[in-house]
């Protein structure tokens, strides 16, 4: 079942908006925002990131890890 939802921006944002769903296919402005919703379901937030990176860098202390010149190196 669909609802909708109304949302307030400033003119130039609306303006924004409309320019990209243009630019970038969709048929209107609701299918762009589905999209925008879609896709912050796949970011990682800063949090993990960190977290990722923290890991890695215990791996690679622990000697875990090894140094390519290229991702050819690893085939």
């Amino acid at each position: 079942m669909r609802q909708i939802v109304s949302i307030s921006m400033p003119a130039e944002k609306i303006t924004q908006v409309k320019k990209r769903v243009k630019e970038r296919g969709f048929d209107n402005v609701s299918s762009y925002i589905l999209s925008l919703v879609s896709e912050d379901d796949d970011l990682i937030s800063a949090t993990d990131l960190r977290k990722m990176a923290d890991e890695a860098q215990q791996e690679y202390e622990a000697g875990k890890s090894i140094k390519v010149n290229s991702v050819m190196d690893l085939l």
